[in-house]
């Protein structure tokens, strides 16, 4: 019987609350059986990298999804060690689980720019894109998908749609606000503030 899977990747730098949500919110949304967290090794658009060590975003991300069966951690993007597109990651998944559902999970933002992606073709042919829609957000507009899309042979699940409510949650506010001596409580899980003071990390 075929599953359905949820690809959910990102710097995670650190993974906060917001990422929790927005997992469960799509899992939930799409009945996804799964969803493979991918703490990403360095994107082709951010190339100024992460700030916390490879290492430490596994370990982070490790706690924060611990004890929910539904949420696996993928450690392949850092394995490979080197620049990573998307396109490969999901060949590779495909390959290991065929016959099984893929899922996306991206932001509105990043499919703006889904035109600079490496073959966004051939990416829509191995998954299908779960756009968070945040409230207060403008519409998802997925027209930049069309030119993508065979309109002889049109791929009615190229785009799907997730709705949340508005998440008042950063990574680079928790990275300020650790650098200036504020709280995280409550913007992380418990075992990830733990870990981000016992290793002093984003500290000054």
């Amino acid at each position: 019987m075929s599953k359905r899977i949820g690809v959910f990747g990102g710097s995670f730098d650190p993974v906060h609350i917001g990422h929790l949500w927005i997992a469960e919110a799509a899992r939930e949304h799409l009945s996804l059986d799964e969803v493979r967290w991918i703490p990403a090794a360095t994107s082709p658009l951010k190339t100024n990298g992460p700030i916390a060590s490879d290492e430490d975003r596994l370990q982070m991300v490790r706690l924060a999804i611990s004890g929910n069966s539904h949420f696996v951690l993928d450690e392949r993007e850092l394995r490979r060690g080197e620049m990573s597109y998307t396109v490969d990651t999901m060949t590779e998944l495909v390959a290991e689980h065929p016959g099984d559902n893929f899922f996306l999970i991206i932001g509105s933002d990043s499919l703006e720019t889904f035109d600079r992606w490496r073959e966004p073709k051939r990416l829509l042919e191995l998954v299908t894109l779960a756009v968070i829609q945040r409230g207060g957000d403008p519409v998802v507009d997925v027209s930049v998908v069309d030119q993508y899309v065979d309109a002889n042979e049109p791929n009615q699940n190229a785009v799907s749609v997730v709705p949340m409510p508005l998440i008042q949650a950063s990574s680079t506010d928790v990275r300020n606000r650790l650098a200036n001596g504020k709280s995280i409580r409550y913007q992380v899980p418990a075992a990830v503030e733990a870990y981000l003071h016992a290793n002093k990390i984003y500290q000054r």
